[in-house]
């Protein structure tokens, strides 16, 4: 089975102290290896009710995950957006999306170290509450560190890829686990999301999912084909409980 290395033997972080990017927005730097990467960070006003990490989908960190940041924060949690792919990845299409997607499906063990040096350089002491989310290719990342055995509160996964690599499996898993799914994603489809809560039964992981019928594989993208607001707004509604427990 493929162990998870402590992100201390692999990361170390640039700079501790956040740089302003305007207004509350703040970027933290950290690396993995030789690799430099950024993460976005929003605090509340007054004391945060603790850390929601948001993992990006797969092109990257931008203003998608910025938004949603936002709408945590109002929720009066402290929100990362972490960085995957390094600031110096090239994401100008879907040859570049798919290489850098591509090469952390292929090396688990840097997918791992990735999430979990962003969530070490970004960490709020004293917090209460951690939890890591993401969507579509972010969703397959929260999985992964579900796997992985992360120190989490909580893991929610929307419209993300359900697939589970050989030679790993939920026996690490800290927290409970939240699947929000569109039942005709092409992607990751019922069969899929199926054997996924049977492995969380059989593992004995603490679950839930909601399924919005119709729903296609990026329902929570505004102006994308599959952008369907019912299924978004839901979606989101089942976050916000999903914190509140």
């Amino acid at each position: 089975m493929l162990k998870y290395i402590p992100s201390a033997l692999v990361a170390s972080v640039l700079t501790a102290t956040l740089a302003s990017a305007g207004g509350h927005l703040e970027t933290v730097q950290y690396a993995v290896g030789e690799k430099t990467f950024e993460a976005i960070v929003k605090d509340p006003t007054g004391d945060a009710k603790g850390v929601v990490y948001i993992v990006h989908d797969w092109d990257g960190l931008n203003d998608y995950e910025i938004k949603r940041a936002e709408m945590i924060v109002a929720l009066g949690y402290r929100a990362v957006a972490l960085d995957l792919f390094g600031v110096d990845a090239k994401l100008e299409g879907f040859e570049d999306f798919r290489r850098e997607t591509g090469a952390l499906y292929q090396d688990r063990q840097e997918f791992r170290a990735r999430m979990q040096a962003g969530i070490d350089a970004t960490a709020l002491d004293g917090a209460q509450k951690q939890v890591l989310l993401g969507y579509c290719f972010g969703g397959a990342a929260t999985l992964e560190g579900a796997r992985a055995g992360f120190k989490m509160d909580g893991f929610v996964s929307f419209h993300g890829g359900l697939g589970t690599p050989e030679g790993q499996d939920y026996s690490q898993t800290n927290g409970p686990i939240l699947i929000l799914h569109g039942s005709a994603d092409p992607v990751s489809n019922m069969t899929d999301l199926a054997g996924l809560l049977n492995q969380f039964n059989e593992q004995g992981v603490v679950h839930s999912a909601e399924i919005y019928g119709g729903a296609r594989h990026s329902f929570t993208v505004e102006g994308s084909r599959d952008y369907l607001q019912e299924a978004d707004e839901k979606s989101w509604d089942a976050l916000v409980a999903f914190l509140g427990e």
